[in-house]
Order: C-alpha cells, then structure tokens, then sequence
C-alpha cells in the first residue's frame, strides 16, 4: 500500500534528526522534512497559508488560536523546542536592581503574545511578585529596526498597553539608550554584550532554572508539532503515526548522546551535562506525552489567562488530538 506523503517543517534539532536522515520513519507516512532554520519563518507560513501539512508551532499562537475556535490545525503533544527563560531578561542597570522595579516601566518583547514572553513573565510574576497592569509594552524586533515576523494576531481577552516600535531603532538600541527599561525576549539583545549599563536581570540563571524546575517541574515549552487539520480528519492515523516516530527519534538521539568514547556534540564537559540531565531530569530532560508536561502545560494555559491573552484556562487534554491512550 502506498504510503501518504506529507511535509514537516521543523528546525533541524537533534531530536528530530533521525526522521531527516530517514534513520526513523513513520509508519504509513512518506514524510517529506523540510528543514528550516527560522522559526517566525515557519509559524508565519504554517498560520498564514497553510503551506505545510504539518509543522513546529508557536504553543502560544496554538493555543490562543484553539481557545478562539478558529483553529486550523491539531496538535500532538510533542514538543520540538523548550528553553529556561530566566537567563533571557536583559535589563538597564541605571533603572532596574530587582525584578520587582519592572512594574510600572516601558519594556521590549517582540511580541506580547510569544511564548517565551508568556513564560518569562509568568515566573516574574508567580515566583517575584511582579506586577505587570501599569507595564507599556513596546513590541519590534530584537536586534533590527523592523516587526518580528507577521503573524496571526487573535484577539486578546482584555485590553494590554501595547505600540509597535516605530523608533527607527531596534530594541535592543532602545534598551542601550534608556528608552525602554528592560527586554524580554527569546536571547539577549546585541547591547548586552558591547554596553556595560546592560545586562542580565539573573546573572546566576543557570541555578536558578534548576531550583526554579525542581520546585515547579516547569521546563517552558516553546512550540509544539502540528498537523493540518483538514488532513488529520481524513487520515486520522498520522497522529499517532507521527507520535510514535517523534518519541523513537528522540529516544534515539538521546541513547547516542550516552554513547561514549568520542563527543557527539561540541561540548567539551558533555559527560558531566549527561550526569546533570541524570540527576535533575531522572534521565529523560525531553518527555512527550501530556502527564509528563502537565505542570508545564497548565502554568502555559494559566499564564496566558492571567496575561490576557484567552479569556480562561484551556483544559490540556482539550489541546492535543489523540493518540490512542500513547500519552
């Protein structure tokens, strides 16, 4: 039987290598990876044009499309990209000493509604007691002059002071100069490394993300796998199908990082990052599944209600298609 061929647009990470090399394949599925290096790039053309048959996405452009029923595509609890957010406020010195000084202040974010912003001020707020109702938010990009990406903008659940950066500077200039107080955003502006009035909000962050995991077991997901919709109903077995190779793919990658001998990665110290992902991770730093992420994807739901950006908490379950009793 001829195998249904469809397109996956994902960045290149090491846990979706395998289904690029062909070393992992999902069943029934001649599955096309397109390799793309940017992720606006991606969320842009999946959101705008349904140009993939499934893709890496946004979680919070997911979900704020799924809570306003206007919602394209399924998800499956698979989640390409996470990151620990703490090490990616940038802060003027001259304005801010304590996250609590952020209330009330003009801060940079690409924009409002991406997830790292989401998670970023989540734990400002739940672990800081920051408050974010008198903040202006300026929205551009980070280190260029111009919007971050074009993409599909829901409508938020309350009103949020927000403009659009028209400064002729990019925000990591505007933040140099003192023009903002603070950025948040997915990595650190350029200033930060050539301006001594710059600089990060958590010096320590590294600690912090793991005191911050063991007390939430919070590991902020960025973007999650989706499927169009359109085909999911009418090839309903591609959700599972895909599952299952996302978590051999990755469960591949990660019995290759243990291989010893000679580093698979460049990182010099890279047996003693694997004791690490032992000791605070029980072994496994990148589960899919729903149970294993339900802290993560609750505080997602909850930040976004909190933040305005939904109307209330999405269920988790509701979220993802499912995949016969897999997670």
């Amino acid at each position: 039987m001829a195998k249904l061929p469809m397109t996956f647009a994902c960045g290149l990470y090491d846990r979706m290598l395998p289904l690029y090399t062909k070393e992992v394949e999902a069943d029934g599925i001649d599955l096309n990876f397109l390799a793309i290096d940017s992720p606006r790039e991606i969320f842009d053309r999946m959101s705008g044009a349904l140009e993939f048959d499934a893709s890496e996405m946004s979680s919070s452009e997911y979900v704020a499309r799924f809570a306003s029923g206007d919602c394209p595509f399924v998800a499956l609890p698979v989640f390409p990209s996470r990151v620990f957010r703490h090490g990616h406020i940038a802060i003027d010195k001259r304005a801010i000493a304590s996250p609590k000084d952020l209330a009330g202040k003009r801060i940079g974010v690409p924009l409002y509604g991406m997830t790292a912003a989401i998670f970023m001020r989540g734990l400002l707020q739940h672990d800081f007691g920051v408050d974010f109702a008198q903040v202006h938010w300026v929205e551009g990009a980070l280190n260029e002059a111009k919007p971050h990406g074009n993409p599909v903008r829901p409508k938020l659940a309350r009103p949020i002071s927000i403009e659009a950066n028209q400064s002729g500077k990019s925000l990591s200039d505007l933040l140099a100069a003192g023009e903002i107080s603070a950025t948040i955003a997915p990595s650190l502006p350029k200033s930060a490394n050539r301006d001594p009035n710059v600089g990060r909000l958590f010096p320590g962050y590294r600690e912090r993300e793991k005191d911050y995991y063991r007390r939430t077991r919070i590991f902020p997901i960025m973007h999650v796998a989706v499927i169009r919709r359109d085909i999911y109903e009418r090839y309903p077995f591609v959700a599972t199908s895909l599952y299952r190779a996302f978590g051999e793919a990755k469960d591949l990658t990660l019995k290759k990082m243990r291989t010893g001998g000679a580093l698979r990665y460049m990182l010099p110290w890279m047996a003693a990052e694997m004791e690490e992902i032992d000791e605070v991770f029980a072994g496994d730093p990148w589960p899919y599944g729903i149970e294993p992420n339900r802290p993560t994807l609750t505080a997602l739901v909850q930040y976004m209600a909190e933040q305005g950006l939904i109307a209330k908490p999405v269920p988790v379950e509701d979220l993802f298609a499912p995949t016969f009793g897999l997670g």
